[in-house]
């Protein structure tokens, strides 16, 4: 029959679907080299008191007190409770790279068009430099918010400036770690922005100036714990995992393997019993038509 060999057909493109996907995943888990093995490495001693050292799950401290933008004595924990927060470090006065990360994440806001700054999520972008003043951190707060425009936005997204001690307790709870540079009279730091839970646990971690829009998405959802998104989005975090180690979402090979094989499943069984019902409903009709005819 004609649907025997449909069948076969879609068995096996089924098939040559399951090893495509493991071909990619043994290439995905494959080794790299490393361009630095067995080469020279003289960075500046300053380096090695830098980077970010991922702490999930860690409490950031809610207590802390700081300075809002409006000069107003604020605590850490009013910004937490309902929704999740994207957590920025920088400094205002900083020549280049915080005004990227800034710059990159608020293109990354732009890109996602579901979930809005102040409505689905907050952000918390605190300054590292003692020296920084409400001043800086309304003129900061002004600019981007110009740039990501939309309604409601400025009470969603906070700018902080806070001492020395507060700062140090802010950034050691999420692993960020910065210095003075004396000789250039700045700050030598790492880039990247972190997603809290509603009540303050570090979830994630986005490395570099540029934030991919769905993977921050996907974190937001993931962070909030199902309040915001719907089952679609919870369909998504099914097929794709975050990566710490790259600060970013990846498709989960198996998940898609199961989704698939059982979506090829389902069709199949469906087409056999339609074939079948068919079958049956002509053998059915030419067996009244011979008893007409007699």
């Amino acid at each position: 029959m004609n649907y025997r060999s449909t069948i076969r057909r879609i068995a096996v493109t089924a098939l040559i679907t399951v090893l495509a996907a493991g071909a990619a995943l043994a290439q995905a888990g494959a080794p790299r080299m490393n361009p630095d093995e067995g080469g020279t490495n003289t960075k500046l001693a300053i380096f090695d008191k830098i980077g970010i050292d991922q702490k999930l799950n860690s409490q950031v401290p809610l207590e802390l007190t700081f300075t809002d933008e409006s000069g107003q004595k604020v605590k850490l924990g009013q910004y937490f409770g309902n929704k999740p927060v994207i957590l920025s470090l920088v400094y205002y006065q900083c020549p280049m790279l915080c005004s990227q990360v800034l710059a990159g994440l608020t293109g990354t806001l732009n890109g996602i068009s579901r979930f809005s700054v102040g409505r689905d999520f907050d952000i918390v972008t605190v300054s590292f430099d003692p020296r920084d003043t409400a001043k800086e951190a309304a003129a900061n707060k002004s600019s981007y918010l110009r740039r990501y425009r939309r309604e409601g936005a400025e009470k969603g997204w906070h700018f902080l400036t806070g001492n020395k001690e507060q700062i140090e307790a802010l950034a050691g709870s999420v692993g960020f770690r910065y210095a003075w540079d004396p000789d250039i009279q700045q700050y030598a730091h790492a880039s990247g922005i972190m997603l809290l839970t509603p009540d303050g646990h570090v979830a994630q971690y986005y490395y570099g100036i540029e934030y991919a829009p769905r993977d921050v998405q996907l974190g937001l959802i993931e962070a909030s714990k199902g309040k915001i998104g719907n089952a679609v989005d919870a369909a998504l975090l099914y097929c794709y995992h975050y990566d710490p180690a790259k600060g970013k979402y990846g498709a989960a090979i198996f998940n898609i393997l199961r989704i698939s094989a059982l979506t090829t499943v389902l069709v199949l069984g469906g087409f056999v019993i339609a074939m079948f019902r068919r079958d049956a409903h002509a053998a059915k009709l030419s067996g009244f038509k011979t008893r007409t005819a007699e």
